[in-house]
């Protein structure tokens, strides 16, 4: 029995490693990659692609200046799903 639970685990290892968060830059996803990540709906989809229409975004500040309903709770979350700004996670950095 133990010896099947083991056997059981090791198959799902590699399994569960891909199922980290991959890197997803800002700056070039799509409104389904955006909409993909927990905490994105279709409406701050479409608030993050206007933005970005604008002009990209220059780092984590910026995002969170530029872009109502993201903020320091929310870039962390999505940092953490592997969300990135000019390919950097986010990292507070004070006020502001």
């Amino acid at each position: 029995m133990l010896r099947r639970r083991l056997l059981l685990l090791l198959c799902a290892l590699p399994a569960l490693a891909s199922a980290q968060a991959l890197p997803l830059e800002l700056n070039s996803a799509s409104q389904a990659e955006l909409e993909s990540l927990a905490g994105v709906g279709p409406a701050l989809a479409e608030r993050l692609l206007a933005a970005r229409a604008q002009a990209p975004f220059k780092d984590w500040a910026d995002l969170k200046r530029r872009v109502r309903g993201i903020g320091t709770a929310l870039a962390r979350k999505l940092s953490a799903q592997g969300l990135r700004v000019q390919g950097l996670p986010y990292e507070e950095q004070g006020p502001g």
